[in-house]
């Protein structure tokens, strides 16, 4: 017999801002290598206080997350962290494209600035069309439901150490269909 779990959730993005909104530029585009397009998003995690916030960069070619930040507010400081740790460890960021939803904190001017500064190029989803940004939404629920950040934890600390060894089993250890049967590790590594 299968129980059906009580799902709660909170709302991440809000796309009713005064910020610019990008159009969708990878729309049809072919990804043939690693650090051609990174896909952002945000989704919640519980704790027994309320929730947190994992903001999340992956690379669409690999299926790696290349940068991460978990903090206990959706304020812009944890998208930029994110953001941050991708570009620190990208050894190469030439014709870069960034995708994301129209969320305040992808469109906001310092977020954008960065952007800009390092020439990564800026890609939305069109009306908030969560289908354009599938594979960001993809990784949210892989780390959830196979590797369990789905569950209520004790404190963001404890959520923290959760999540960082969630993503290093996911980038290192859980071998892919759509990548062979490899790991994006193993594929971001040998293209990169």
């Amino acid at each position: 017999m299968l129980t059906l779990r009580k799902k709660y959730s909170s709302r991440t993005t809000n796309s009713y801002h005064r910020f610019y909104k990008y159009n969708n530029i990878i729309k049809d585009l072919e990804v043939t290598r690693p650090n051609q397009v990174w896909v952002s998003d945000i989704t919640y995690i519980r704790t027994l206080k309320g929730f947190c916030y994992l903001a999340l960069i992956t690379d669409m070619y690999s299926r790696k997350i290349v940068g991460y930040d978990i903090s206990d507010s959706l304020e812009l400081k944890g998208c930029v962290r994110a953001l941050n740790k991708a570009i620190y460890q990208a050894k190469d960021i030439k014709q870069l494209i960034h995708h994301s939803d129209r969320g305040i904190q992808y469109c906001s001017n310092q977020y954008t600035q960065i952007l800009k500064r390092k020439k990564i190029g800026i890609s939305m989803t069109q009306e908030n069309h969560c289908y354009e940004n599938a594979m960001a939404e993809r990784v949210n629920g892989i780390l959830k439901d196979e590797f369990y950040l789905d569950q209520t934890f004790t404190d963001v600390a404890h959520a923290k150490r959760a999540t960082k060894n969630a993503i290093n089993l996911y980038n290192k250890i859980r071998l892919h269909l759509s990548l062979d049967y490899k790991t994006p590790n193993m594929v971001y590594l040998k293209t990169a």
